[in-house]
């Protein structure tokens, strides 16, 4: 009985050509869609959870206060760790980690690495990174020792063997005692260099402030976490007033972050790498369920439209005794039979498709990923729903037609005439949505990258050059010589994201918090920030900055923001002159406009920006762009000559600001390319639904055109239904679209307005897409001879 069925359910296939290409493309493009999705979601849900202790290990966070808006941030001081395992039982164990860019160097290799981190010997402990050679109890016991991931090991030392080689770095020379495996795809701790946090300076003494340090924390189980949340909160507060001496608002306190929730659900200052989002991840879901929605909507009416052609098929069958259950049986075997083709078929595309998925997920997948165990079980199990979903309705409907009704002379199958137009209407409701909500999340990127933000990020070279005074005062110098270089500067940051934490205290006792920038004196000429009060940094300045005989005659000169100067209660023009510290006391110089040194979903803060050459960690050189490879050769060249103990290493401004809206072009790039295919699918659906409309219709067109109808009342004739049922879907997708998007840019602190033109735009657009596919058949049909539609009748 089942080699009957898939007789004839692959006889169907190859009787019906257009209807079955259309079902297995449209299904093939779903399939296609939900699997990369999946593989993706997996990865991002699946963040840590590697570690076999990952219920119960807690990430801190820090938030304080010391005037004005509190900060955020997932870094703390040193104190953190060590001093809340001794005050709270519930920890069994703690582990600190700081991340830095070493230059790392062995026989003639030399490179910055980015992945370099100072840990404690407890990080193996705690987490289950694992060493593939190496002790794990002696690997981090000396400060002159290195843990290298196999990476590592292969681009430094290829075939030899690493353990007991020495590696130098700008600060001292390491000896490699361990091997450790890479560390997984969706690990928020990356690392290709482990040495041991009792090398840092700032180790050697327990403070909370100079918070630059990653801490977790080892339960000893996962129901402890919100109790000692409400401990840590109570404690803090006790230390605010005895150890801190805090007063008013001011206040220093922690969070407990679980270690699963820390990649999609907490994105703050200071993070090791980029976060999620699970706002990303709902979308993902609900773009692919709504395109393979779009899919089997397509099945189901195509299955419904050819039900009339198989109304002697079904009589057969229960004339020779079939009942409900066998044909209801065999109906569904058809759709699983399509389904299974699809899922075939998917799984090829999705492999080819696999190197552009990665450009739009920004993840490298490995093929290995099609044959994970649950990928595959859910490739089965989406066969069976897909199969069922799609297959079940038309089952039913055709295993319910009475025998009586078929034997009936020109028998009509008509019940599905109900479902068929509302499911169009569907696929055009979600197809609208995803198109309106695209050109909204194009227009705020477009929005991100054309505001006026406060300064000139466009021809700017950054070049990384460490804590190292001596090398930046030569080469600015220098460059400045070079062709096509219009000015070079120095500062410890990039203004795209300012990290640096800080308060200032004003003469009258005003505190306030802030972020602050060191720079040298040529930073805001060559930002082209703007000055709207005082002046900029001079070398009289620069003098003041004098560390000599116990900074005896050191003085700040600090340029504030105008959301520092109007927190502080001044106008730009009543804050010149005023003498405010942060550690050491200084003037202020001058007032710059507000610009924005964090994303746009932050709104512009309070902002310091000072004088100091020792902590300058980048030059900042700006070009004319005419010959930007020539220029940027002579800066590598130069580079080579003065700086022969680092690598040359350069990027450009904006690509560094275009970075922190990796999620939001990723969320674009998948709007656009699911709005495309909703609308082909969709598309595609309406185009056999017309053609099967055209061929019931046939006699009734030619007996119109005999009476003396031309092809234009006819096109309109098939065509005003379908078109009806596209203005209907723009009405019903518009407010929901409407609400998703603004919903969406709630996220933004800059934003753009949702205009109205959208929505008709996006409508038009679907209308006369839908216009040129119905009309292609309709005119096939009013421009045929009437004789051949009306011969047989």
């Amino acid at each position: 009985m089942i080699k009957s069925y898939l007789k004839i359910a692959w006889r169907n296939l190859m009787k019906n050509k257009l209807y079955s290409l259309v079902n297995i493309v449209g299904l093939t493009i779903g399939i296609v869609s939900c699997l990369l999705i999946g593989i993706y979601i997996k990865h991002e849900l699946g963040y840590d959870h590697f570690n076999k202790n990952a219920d119960k290990i807690v990430r801190v966070t820090m938030e304080y206060n010391s005037g004005g808006p509190s900060q955020k941030t997932s870094v703390t001081g040193t104190k953190v760790g060590p001093q809340f395992k001794r005050m709270f039982p519930e920890i069994t164990d703690y582990v600190r980690l700081y991340k830095a860019s070493r230059i790392i160097g062995y026989r003639d290799f030399l490179f910055n690495e980015k992945k370099f981190i100072y840990a404690e010997p407890s990080f193996f402990k705690i987490f289950s990174y694992k060493l593939i050679k190496g002790n794990v109890d002696e690997a981090l016991n000396s400060p002159d020792k290195i843990i290298i991931t196999q990476s590592a090991a292969k681009k430094y030392f290829h075939d030899e063997d690493p353990i007991g080689k020495i590696m130098k770095s700008e600060h001292q020379n390491y000896t490699v005692s361990a091997i450790a495996a890479d560390a997984p795809s969706n690990s928020q701790i990356k690392f290709d260099f482990l040495v041991p946090f009792n090398t840092l300076n700032q180790a050697k003494e327990e403070k909370y402030n100079g918070a630059n340090y990653i801490t977790y924390l080892l339960l000893k189980n996962k129901e402890q976490i919100q109790p000692l949340q409400q401990k840590i909160s109570s404690y803090m507060k006790m230390v605010d007033k005895t150890e801190l001496h805090l007063t008013g608002n001011q206040f220093l306190t922690f969070y407990l972050e679980h270690l699963k929730k820390v990649h999609l659900y907490s994105n703050l200052p200071g993070d090791l790498e980029s976060a999620g989002s699970m706002v990303y991840i709902y979308i993902l879901v609900i773009v692919a369920v709504l395109i393979l929605i779009i899919a089997c909507v397509n099945y189901v009416n195509l299955a419904i439209a050819q039900s009339a052609g198989r109304g002697a098929e079904i009589s057969i069958r229960k004339v020779m005794g079939a009942g409900k259950p066998q044909l209801f049986t065999q109906f569904v075997g058809e759709a699983l039979l399509v389904t299974a083709i699809c899922i075939l078929l998917a799984t090829g595309i999705a492999y080819i498709a696999l190197p552009y998925f990665n450009q739009v997920a920004g993840i490298q997948f490995k093929y290995s990923v099609f044959f994970d165990p649950i990928i595959l079980a859910s490739l089965l199990l989406l066969t069976a729903i897909i199969g069922l979903a799609a297959g079940a309705y038309p089952a039913l409907l055709l295993s319910n037609i009475k025998l009586s009704k078929i034997l009936k002379t020109g028998f009509s199958f008509t019940s599905g005439k109900s479902i068929r137009k509302p499911l169009i209407v569907f696929q055009f409701v979600i197809s609208i949505f995803l198109i309106i909500t695209t050109v909204v999340i194009l227009q705020q990127l477009s929005f991100i990258r054309n505001k006026d933000i406060g300064y000139n990020k466009s021809n700017m070279v950054v070049l990384p050059t460490g804590y190292n005074p001596q090398h930046i005062d030569e080469l600015k110098k220098e460059m400045l010589n070079i062709p096509g270089v219009e000015s070079v500067a120095s500062a410890n940051n990039e203004p795209v994201n300012v990290m640096w934490g800080d308060a200032i205290q004003t003469a009258d006792g005003k505190n306030l918090t802030v972020n602050a920038l060191p720079m040298d004196e040529d930073f805001i000429k060559t930002l082209q920030l703007k000055i709207i009060a005082g002046s900029e940094f001079n070398q009289t300045d620069v003098l003041q900055i004098d560390t000599t005989n116990n900074y005896k005659n050191f003085q700040y000169a600090f340029i504030l923001n105008e959301s520092a100067v109007r927190a502080l209660g001044w106008t730009p023009q009543q804050a010149i002159g005023k003498r405010i510290s942060k550690g050491e006391s200084g003037v202020i110089k001058g007032v710059v406009k507000d610009f924005n040194f964090k994303s746009f979903h932050t709104p512009i803060g309070p902002l310091v920006l000072f004088l100091d050459h020792f902590q300058t960690a980048a030059l900042f050189a700006r070009i004319t762009g005419n010959n930007t490879s020539n220029t940027i050769k002579a800066i590598q060249t130069l580079w080579k000559q003065r700086v022969p103990d680092r690598p040359f290493e350069y990027k450009f401004l904006d690509e560094d600001f275009d970075a922190l809206y990796r999620t939001e072009q990723q969320t674009a790039k998948v709007f656009t390319t699911f709005s495309f295919l909703a609308i082909l699918l969709a598309c595609l659906g309406l185009f056999a639904i017309t053609a099967y409309t055209v061929v019931q219709r046939t006699k009734e067109i030619g007996i119109r055109k005999v009476l003396g109808a031309n092809v234009s009342s006819i096109i309109l004739l098939i065509s005003k239904d379908f078109l009806l049922m596209v203005i209907i879907a723009m009405i019903i997708a518009s407010p929901i679209a409407w609400y998703m998007s603004y919903t969406w840019l709630q996220d933004f602190a800059y934003r753009i307005n949702i205009h109205w033109w959208i929505f008709i735009a996006a409508g038009a657009a679907s209308l006369i897409v839908a216009a040129i596919t119905v009309s292609v058949q309709a005119a096939k049909a009013a421009m045929a001879n009437p004789v051949d539609s009306l011969k047989n009748e």
